[in-house]
């Protein structure tokens, strides 16, 4: 393992050496990084200790956050007198998010969590999958703004069936980065403009008349007013046509047209003549409404009512984490689902357990079967139910009604539902 690590590591202590070292954790930037290093096995595991090698593929969405996805190998043998014996492959896989402290400096620690699982091959057809959540922390050394040496430690927390294991992995290795934001130059200054000239005063002339004349509401019925408004700026005198004459140079007035008129503002000032123009619409009354005919709604005749629990029903019961037994407080829910097997003698059906996508899937379906069992032997002991009218059966997580990316949608996934026909 110490030559793999210096033929990975000879490269970059080259480049370090001729190349001015500056921090280059840069926001949008990818990265690869090769490792090597060693891999424990913590307390009942009982494998020796490895060397393991890895790559991980990272993305910066910051110069501060990051999100990376790892792989590594290693392989091991069983301590003495464990019985496991030799050539035991170690495969872990996780998707890791990093945030990194002081992401402008040439040192940057960071820290990591993530999930994700690990595979074993055991000699002969032996071989488990778990789950595994790791977190740790590490530094990052920069020699280039495209290259860093990295050391990283991690604690990998595993689950099986309900069981949590513990791992310990130490690496060192490198950092390729590619891409990323740049740091915009310093802005240069410009030259201060040479003073411009005064400017030449000359008197303006005569400012001309601006107007605005409007109408509200645009449209009426005949016998109805609207009122007309109008301001003038620069004007000494204005008059309103057809039918009003002379006005101030601003203001406001009701009008009852007899039918669709426009109306002109003309004003007058030192510096010429604004007109403005404003229209409005006059319609007849609208005909007096004919009463609308009485409909008699026809008589309402109430559906049957449908039979109860008649199809598949999810029966409010919850039960404790790996647990099948029944609590107290869901007696009356059972209660419930007996009375309905006593008002239907004939009625048969199905107990089903139902479970999320959490965990090995094995353990899934065999929980959900305990559980389902749990509810018809509570019928068949406390209600005197016969047998051969219930039957339990346990889908673990292969029916789920909802999303398991949520964790309502898990919650909705583990569920005991009843499914009876009504005869």
């Amino acid at each position: 393992m110490k030559k793999t690590l210096l033929l990975l590591l000879a490269p970059a202590l080259m480049l370090g050496i001729h190349t001015e070292a500056r921090a280059a954790v840069k926001a949008e930037s990818f990265s690869l990084s090769p490792y090597v290093g060693g891999f424990t096995f913590i307390g009942k595991e009982h494998l020796e200790t490895m060397p393991v090698y890895g790559l991980r593929a990272g993305y910066n969405f910051t110069k501060s956050l990051g999100l990376e996805a790892v792989f590594d190998y290693g392989s091991t043998e069983g301590k003495k007198n464990s019985g496991i014996g030799d050539g035991v492959d170690v495969y872990n896989y996780h998707l890791d998010a990093l945030y990194h402290f002081m992401p402008d400096s040439q040192f940057v620690p960071y820290v990591a969590a993530g999930f994700g699982g690990q595979s074993r091959n055991y000699p002969g057809p032996a071989h488990t999958d778990r789950t595994s959540f790791n977190y740790g922390l590490g530094a990052k050394y920069f020699l280039s703004d495209a290259m860093a040496l990295r050391g990283d430690v991690r604690h990998l927390v595993l689950r099986d069936d309900g069981e949590a294991f513990h791992n310990l992995e130490y690496t060192v290795g490198m950092d390729f980065i590619f891409g990323g934001v740049k740091e915009a130059p310093a802005p240069v200054a410009a030259p201060a403009p040479a003073p411009a000239p005064a400017p030449v005063v000359v008197p303006p002339p005569p400012a001309a008349p601006t107007d605005r004349l409007s109408i509200s509401p645009a449209s009426v019925t005949k016998g109805e007013t609207a009122t007309l408004s109008w301001n003038s700026e620069n004007a000494t005198k204005c008059v309103i046509e057809p039918g009003i004459g002379p006005v101030p140079v601003s203001g406001t007035m009701t009008v009852t047209p007899d039918s669709t008129a426009s109306y002109t503002l003309v004003c007058d000032g030192a510096g010429g003549t604004a007109k403005s123009l404003a229209k409005v619409d006059v319609v007849a009354p609208p005909p007096a409404p004919v009463p609308a005919p009485v409909v008699v709604p026809p008589p309402v005749v109430p559906a049957p009512e449908p039979a109860k629990l008649c199809k598949p029903t999810v029966i409010n019961i919850h039960f404790d984490t790996n647990k099948a037994d029944i609590k107290p407080q869901y007696h009356d829910e059972l209660k419930a689902l007996a009375d309905f097997l006593k008002e239907f003698p004939n009625a048969k059906g199905t107990i089903e357990g139902h479970t999320d996508n959490v965990g090995d899937k094995a353990a899934n379906m065999k929980l959900s079967q305990r559980r389902a069992d749990s509810v018809r032997n509570y019928l068949i002991k406390n209600f005197d139910i016969a047998p051969d009218r219930v039957k339990a059966v346990g889908y673990g997580p292969t029916k789920p009604v909802a999303s398991n990316k949520s964790a309502a949608g898990k919650q909705q996934n583990r569920r005991i539902e009843s499914n009876f026909r009504c005869e």
